[in-house]
């Protein structure tokens, strides 16, 4: 059992650095076991600080000191002392001084990819949150922004290519030896957490750009050799992230290079170190032969959100970690209005919306719920979380909806003229809205530090003989942990009124008029809208384009529900419409047998906007993809027989299936493959259409389904039309399934995000057996536990994407995944917590399940040596 409980850091204790750091000057010597790192540092004494005569606290882990001195002079062992975690200095000046630290690292020892590791044959760092410690003794916080000029010196032979953050300015070799070097510089100051070091024989592909202003940037992309054929489609998407960011927010470049470096060992998607971002290989590299039509869209919006991040992350930054959300929740608002420009707007909110309830919801719903701006935590790198990311971006979208478009990109503006060079809050971005729009934000505020989904309960009714139709809406956030009451929150709501001719009806509040955009804000707990000149009765359309991150229920019959999917103008709110159908649905028949009528009147308008020419082929996937299992089981939200959820949601799809045979065999003739491969959003949504008739039509008619999909993997036009088919094999229990599997890691073996691909594949693999499969796919020759990208392919997909398996009754699919979690957690705890925030929602099962699951997360617990990562995920968890 861990004795020593790790404490929380708390945002109230938040205090500034005694001294500050002007510059930083690092020069490596690289070597994979033994690398020399000299820093010298330019500080002084911080006036905002209220501890005089401080001794110097730097953070430091994992290193071998060697020698410290001040203003050249070196310090006897008696004038610091070095603890596991920390440097301490008793007695520094008063006045500006330098600070010269020699330190010693092992970065093929660095499993933890945190600081300077070795990927590959590849030096490679990632310092956010907390990695420089682990390369030299600093302030490793980002409220201590510095420029920086880095010496790298390696092998030539071995290290031909030295990257660093800034501008280039030296590279020789040196004479007499097998070593060279290059200098870089960094004009911008910047926290330590972007600082950014690669060295190797890298590939490379090289573009550039002209700025707004007429500035020339270089683009580079470095890989490794032979995959330098794979790099295109990323580079056009830096092209076009850098002009979408100059005409949407008028923020140009400010380096004179922009490099990209992309390594196959890395715990995160990417990381936007300033001029030097470095990518998870998987979102660098693709070809049509080896990516999908996924993967093509994940590239272009990763490279945009670390190119954004330039100037919301870098030349702002968060003044704490606390803040984290002002810019993650920021960038990828700004990287979803991108994709909404580069494709379909509709379609990418609905998207984003999928995604939202898939991740966000269930966590704001369980143990591991926290405000987007949290007031404590153990281990930061547990706050990189959907709370952060993509509820930080909802709440920029109210923020959007609230003031106008044009109010807030002059709140933007304000932000960007206040604040460029600083370490900013949550609060310095609001103020700036309220600022710049004239509107009091404060109620608003309380989402950054509010835990929870707010739920909101409507009741609309019809006045015929007033034409009136009043509008009651109660909203209530239900209890999180550590945060039993909660206030009111001010959301605002998308509206519309639609006639039985699927025209919205002129919104004329009472007490305002004429509304002149269609957004009511519901402030109170209880609030009545009353809506003049409303001829007839109408269908209420509510929190149109989720202009709200809430969970909306209300008193609409299920003809107005089947009328919205056909007739509202809104696209997210027909697609709304059919989710809640299909959830309502699957929920039933949960509970015994379904009627027939319900369902035909379901496939009906489903049929209906197949079956319409002007809709959006995405579109039209996207309604045939009906709700997950996860999601049914949080709206039952307890006893939940997965079994029995797998079972009632397979059951509808095939029934469905059933009903539209025709219609789905209409798709698959008219979606083939017309020519060469493209990854435009037609073609990808011409073949999202395809692969969901399939995957529909898999389970309606296994024998025709799994025809399709052989045919399909025979002579497979693309990597999208071979994932597409084995997704759709995966349902079922079939011996094609498994030739097919063993097919793909044949004619793939080679590539390892392939294997990756397989991984997911079997971990998502329907059957009894589905935990053992895990556990042998852990003794493959192709599955290392080195690997991030492998680890998450088969336990978080197994976790995620097989839910009967990974919920099994007698608990083996929750045993495999401890198992996992505690050998991870000795070799990288970052991705163990990860995986291990997969046991979330246990507390909704039934009591077999749930004490199956308590059972496996106190074992975990048990573990003495367990790290604060997985410590902190499991405990609050387990205390449910």
């Amino acid at each position: 059992m861990k004795t020593d409980i790790p404490q929380p850091i708390r945002l109230e204790d938040y205090r500034p650095t005694p001294y500050l750091i002007d510059t930083v000057e690092l020069d490596f010597r690289l070597d994979p076991e033994t690398t020399q790192v000299f820093s010298r540092l330019a500080l002084r004494p911080n006036p905002a600080s209220s501890e005089a005569n401080a001794p110097l606290i730097l953070d430091g882990e994992k290193l071998s000191l060697v020698s410290v001195k001040i203003d050249g002079e070196p310090l006897a062992e008696g004038q610091y002392r070095v603890e596991a975690q920390s440097l301490t200095i008793g007695h520094v000046p008063q006045h500006p001084f330098t600070l010269e630290i020699e330190t010693h690292c092992n970065p093929s020892a660095n499993t933890e990819l945190s600081g300077l590791y070795v990927s590959g044959g590849i030096f490679c760092t990632q310092c956010e949150a907390e990695g420089f410690r682990r390369i030299t003794y600093f302030y490793d916080r980002p409220d201590v922004m510095a420029r920086y000029t880095v010496r790298i010196e390696a092998d030539q032979a071995l290290y031909p290519v030295l990257l660093s953050n800034g501008n280039p300015r030296q590279q020789s070799a040196i004479g007499g030896t097998c070593r060279h070097f290059a200098v870089w510089e960094d004009p911008f100051p910047k926290p330590s957490y972007l600082f950014a070091l690669v060295a190797g024989d890298l590939g490379s592909v090289h573009d550039g750009i002209t700025t707004c202003s007429g500035r020339p940037v270089s683009l580079g992309i470095y890989v490794q050799k032979g995959k330098e054929d794979r790099c295109q489609w990323a580079m056009e998407a830096v092209k076009a992230s850098m002009r979408w960011d100059e005409e949407r927010f008028g923020r140009e470049y400010d380096l004179d290079v922009f490099n990209i470096v992309a390594v196959p060992d890395f715990n995160m998607g990417a990381m936007e170190n300033k001029g030097l971002n470095v990518f998870n290989d998987k979102y660098i590299l693709a070809l049509p032969g080896t990516a999908t039509d996924q993967d093509y869209v994940n590239i272009e919006a990763i490279i945009a959100h670390e190119y954004f991040h330039n100037w919301t992350g870098n030349r702002i930054t968060c003044r704490d970690w606390f803040q984290l959300c002002l810019k993650e929740g920021l960038t990828v608002f700004r990287d979803q209005e991108f994709t909404s420009d580069m494709r379909s707007r509709a379609v990418k909110r609905i998207t984003d919306v999928k995604t939202l309830r898939a991740r966000q919801f269930p966590e704001d719903g369980g143990p591991l719920a926290h405000p987007p701006r949290p007031s404590a935590y153990i281990e930061i790198n547990n706050f990189y979380t959907p709370t952060v990311y993509e509820k930080g971006a909802e709440i920029c979208r109210m923020m959007q909806t609230l003031i106008g478009p044009d109010a807030f990109r002059s709140a933007m503006d304000l932000y960007f003229e206040r604040h460029d060079g600083e370490a900013a809050t949550v609060e310095d971005l609001v103020s700036c809205m309220a600022d710049a729009s004239g509107r009091d934000l404060s109620q608003f505020f309380r989402w950054y530090t509010q835990a929870g989904t707010p739920q909101v309960v409507a009741e609309g009714v019809y006045d015929a003989s007033r034409k009136q139709y009043t509008l009651t809406l109660e909203q209530r956030t239900p209890p999180t942990p550590g945060e039993e009451e909660k206030q009111p929150l001010h959301i605002p709501l998308g509206i519309g009124l639609v006639a039985q001719d699927g025209e919205d009806i002129p919104l004329d509040l009472e007490g305002l008029g004429r509304l002149n955009a269609p957004v009511i804000e519901l402030t109170g707990r209880r609030q009545s809208f009353r809506f003049n000149n409303v001829r007839q009765r109408p269908a209420l359309s509510l929190n149109r384009g989720f202009t709200a991150p809430i969970r909306l229920e209300s008193n609409l019959a299920a003809a107005d529900q089947l009328f919205l999917m056909g007739h509202d103008n809104d696209s997210f709110n027909r697609w709304e419409a059919g989710q809640g159908l299909g959830r309502a649905l699957m929920i039933a028949a949960c509970r015994g047998p379904l009627p027939e009528d319900s369902l035909a009147a379901y496939a009906r308008a489903l049929r209906q906007i197949l079956e319409d020419p002007a809709a959006d082929d995405a579109f039209k996937a996207l309604m045939l993809g009906l709700p997950s299992e996860s999601e049914i089981a949080a709206a039952i939200g307890s006893n939940v027989d997965t079994d029995a959820v797998h079972a009632a949601r397979d059951g509808v799809r095939a029934r469905l299936g059933k009903l539209l045979a025709d219609t789905l065999s209409g798709i698959w003739q008219r979606t083939s493959e017309p020519g060469p491969y493209r990854p435009d959003p037609a073609s990808t949504a011409r073949r999202a259409l395809r692969h969901a008739s399939l995957s529909l039509m898999m389970l309606a008619d296994p024998d025709q389904g799994t025809a399709w999909a052989m045919a399909e993997l025979t002579a497979p036009h693309s990597m999208s039309a071979e994932i597409g088919a084995l997704s759709a094999l995966v349902q079922i229990e079939r011996p094609e399934r498994e030739d097919a599997l063993d097919s793909f890691h044949d004619r793939h073996s080679g590539e390892h995000l392939l294997i990756d691909k397989w991984l997911l594949l079997n971990a998502q693999c329907i059957g009894p057996e589905a935990p053992l499969r895990i556990e042998r796919l852990t003794r493959h020759p192709d599955f290392r536990w080195s690997t991030p990208n492998k680890v998450y392919a088969l336990f978080a997909g197994f976790t995620a994407g097989n839910v009967p398996g990974f919920n099994a009754a007698d608990g083996s699919g929750y045993r495999v995944v401890a198992d996992a979690i505690l050998r991870l957690d000795a070799v990288n705890p970052q991705v163990a917590a990860r995986i291990a925030t997969g046991f979330r929602s246990c507390k909704v099962l039934n009591s077999i399940r749930k004490s199956a699951a308590e059972a496996e997360l106190n074992r975990i617990l048990a573990e003495p040596s367990l790290s604060r990562d997985v410590f902190e995920i499991v405990s609050k968890i387990a205390r449910v």
